[in-house]
């Protein structure tokens, strides 16, 4: 029994040591200008189940305070932002908006929003209609 108060001791002593690593979510202003333009019905399913990860309009949650939620969060967020981020859309250029669109396309098929993101906020999840609707929207046929 004192092994298994030792390792607890070790572990939460651990985890209070891990609070101190503080990251950063960078936070920039969206420009509306560069945002991308769909839509409204486009734009309510976009904001509600894409913007926290593919926009600097995330809305970021208490918990991104503790360690290592933190790192995962600032993880996901550069990682979606990097591969879409609907705040710059218009700097793209046309061949890029065009990719983009493919991947969206493909992407709301099953892998976004993604199944952890979903867990802490369920009211992400996409119907087969808003599926059917950003499919279509995206203006691409089926690979």
């Amino acid at each position: 029994m004192d092994l298994v108060k030792l390792i607890f001791k070790y572990l939460l002593f651990t985890f209070i040591a891990i609070q101190f690593i503080v990251v950063d979510i960078e936070e920039k202003k969206a420009d509306p200008k560069l945002e991308i333009k769909a839509p409204k019905e486009i734009m309510a399913i976009f904001k509600r189940s894409c913007y926290d990860c593919h926009s600097y309009e995330t809305k970021i949650p208490w918990y991104r305070y503790i360690a290592p939620l933190s790192w995962g969060i600032k993880r996901h967020i550069e990682l979606g932002r990097k591969w879409l981020n609907f705040s710059i859309w218009q700097t793209y250029d046309e061949k890029t908006k065009d990719e983009k669109l493919t991947q969206i396309y493909k992407a709301v098929y099953k892998a976004m929003p993604m199944q952890s993101y979903i867990l802490f906020h369920p009211e992400a999840k996409l119907t087969k209609k808003e599926i059917k609707l950003i499919r279509d929207w995206t203006g691409k046929a089926p690979f």
